[in-house]
């Protein structure tokens, strides 16, 4: 009986580190893609000056098994105007909220968009750019290092 225990939990770590380690691994891959887009972004962009026009107040809301959640703190996504090369004026809202303000209504921002879909528009700031990519590697990084140590360690004691 007793073997049967430790033979168990082995087990369990044994999944328990692959699965972490192909989470990091997976984390991993979605912050080299979209450091991928980031870089193609800011090499392939039409860039313009744009004017931040108002600051869009959110709350994150999330539907989690028929309970609602939200976060204590709303987020300022700024909403930007530009003139794109064809000289059609566009309105769009940043992706990247933070809070406090990144940026206040006036401020000039650069705007990085493409020719072929200039709906499509980032500013070119860290936090639109590269927050994104630095979470998703960061945390893969972690997972697929606290795997990777558990693996070991296992390994060193069988």
């Amino acid at each position: 009986m007793e073997f049967q225990r430790q033979v168990d939990g082995r087990v369990a770590i044994r999944w328990m580190s692959i699965g972490t380690i192909v989470l990091g691994t997976v984390f991993l891959v979605i912050g080299l893609i979209m450091t991928g887009d980031s870089i193609s972004t800011l090499a392939d962009a039409e860039r313009t000056q744009g004017t931040v026009v108002a600051l869009d107040w959110r709350t994150d809301d999330t539907e989690t098994s028929s309970k609602k959640h939200q976060s204590d703190e709303p987020a300022a996504y700024p909403v930007v105007e530009f003139t794109s090369k064809d000289g059609t004026r566009r309105t769009f809202r940043s992706s990247t909220g933070t809070n406090p303000p990144s940026h206040e209504k006036g401020d000039r921002v650069e705007v990085l968009y493409s020719a072929d879909s200039p709906d499509d528009a980032r500013i070119n700031d860290f936090a639109s750019l590269w927050l994104g990519p630095l979470i998703f590697g960061g945390l893969g990084l972690l997972f697929a290092g606290i795997g990777t140590a558990i693996a070991i360690a296992r390994r060193r004691r069988s």
